[in-house]
């Protein structure tokens, strides 16, 4: 019997997240204030699992090379090119401060804005914009895409497994089981034939099978929507391929553009091997030059095309790295004052907030915690962060228990 998208084959789809497309976030609901017109709809995340440097990246040491930024007084280490181009429309943060220094609690906490450890599973920033955002109608392709997510990916937490993203483990391929292996009709008459089945089911049963079948019948329309070409970069011109870079990273953050220009609401795109112990410069090297282009030929995307002002972009990782280099010639955790990358909407481009002491010995200054980071995100988006929600345990739980960052906001 042929492989084709049936009852079971809806649930193979993606996992999970495939649920939090077909549901559609008829469970969603919206804050209790309308989000205001200029406020941003969409999210692009993207995460530098293993924990960057933030003094290779986007908090150069003074006494080393850094790179001159469109942004007047503003540095970012060298190998930054294309990025310094555009950090006119980009606000970084210097001074983020944690005490998780281990990379699924350190993740745990970047992904949500809570440190694990509760009763309680919190949402990722992109399952909380889908929940509050959506107005609870089905889409033709998912609204919350993870691509190359990693061992961690966004999840819905206490909002419902229906919100965790859709996982695309390669964006350079095609999304796997999107095309029927039998023709149009055939795969009808199957429709039709399992709905004859379900129909004579006794009522115990009926009710969710019904639900497997109405999440087959949407997996269905996702294959022949046209939206669901948004996941093909090929169909972009070699050139602009070419801006990104065509390994993985560099598609997957030109897959992002593509979703939200179709109106997806989050994205989250993510860069490994950060987590450098040994030889942290050489490898920090090579991950920029990945970086570099992709970041900023999405941001100069968005911009371009009237959509960076409804999206929002955050950069960062779990933790950062040591300013003092090891033994071994790496970078070890660093919770005490490290990086992130902020763009889009109404953030304030060209601003850094906080700053950092070269060798690690000073306090930050304006420490923030990544609640903090989170609630400016969520404030960005028209989202109240003290908005509550009912966890399975009946506690009331905000969104975020951080306070907005206020100088990065018009």
């Amino acid at each position: 019997m042929e492989s084709v998208i049936g009852r079971r084959g809806a649930l193979r789809l993606g996992g999970a997240g495939c649920v939090a497309w077909l549901l559609g976030g008829g469970e969603a609901r919206a804050v209790e204030a309308a989000a205001a017109p200029s406020a941003a709809r969409a999210l692009v995340v993207v995460w530098l699992a293993g924990g960057p440097s933030q003094r290779d990246t986007f908090d150069p040491d003074p006494s080393t090379p850094s790179r001159a930024t469109a942004a007047a007084g503003v540095r970012v280490a060298s190998g930054f090119e294309a990025l310094a181009h555009e950090m006119r429309d980009v606000a970084l943060v210097r001074s983020l401060v944690s005490r998780e220094a281990d990379h699924e609690r350190g993740t745990t906490l970047g992904k949500t804005g809570y440190a694990p450890g509760s009763a309680v599973v919190h949402p990722a920033l992109g399952a909380i914009a889908c929940h509050a955002l959506d107005n609870g109608a089905p889409t033709p392709i998912p609204h919350h895409v993870a691509l190359a997510p990693g061992r961690w990916p966004p999840r819905g937490g206490m909002l419902g497994a229906h919100l965790d993203a859709f996982s695309v483990t390669d964006a350079r391929v095609p999304v796997p089981d999107l095309t029927p292996r039998v023709s149009a009709e055939r795969l009808a008459r199957r429709a039709e034939d399992a709905a004859a089945i379900d129909a004579g089911l006794p009522p115990a049963r009926r009710a969710a099978v019904l639900r497997q079948a109405e999440l087959s019948a949407q997996a269905r329309a996702m294959m022949s929507a046209p939206e669901v070409r948004a996941f093909d970069v090929g169909e972009e011109p070699a050139a602009v391929r070419a801006r990104y870079g065509e390994g993985h990273f560099g598609s997957a953050c030109l897959t992002a553009r593509r979703l939200v220009e179709r109106g997806v609401r989050a994205v989250e795109v993510t860069l490994d091997g950060w987590d450098a112990h040994v030889a942290c410069r050489e490898a920090h090297r090579s991950l920029v030059a990945l970086l570099d282009p992709a970041l900023a030929a999405l941001l100069r995307d968005l911009r371009e095309r009237d959509l960076l002002r409804s999206t929002l972009v955050l950069c960062m990782g779990e933790f950062g790295r040591t300013p003092v280099i090891n033994r071994a010639g790496g970078r070890d955790h660093w919770t005490r004052g490290f990086s992130a990358l902020v763009a889009g909407g109404s953030v304030r481009g060209g601003v850094v907030v906080g700053a950092t002491d070269p060798t690690g010995e000073a306090d930050v200054r304006e420490p923030l915690a990544v609640a903090d980071l989170h609630a400016t995100v969520l404030t960005a988006m028209g989202i109240d962060p003290a908005h509550r929600e009912t966890a399975p345990s009946g506690r009331p739980v905000a969104y975020c228990e951080g306070s907005p960052i206020r100088a990065l906001l018009r």
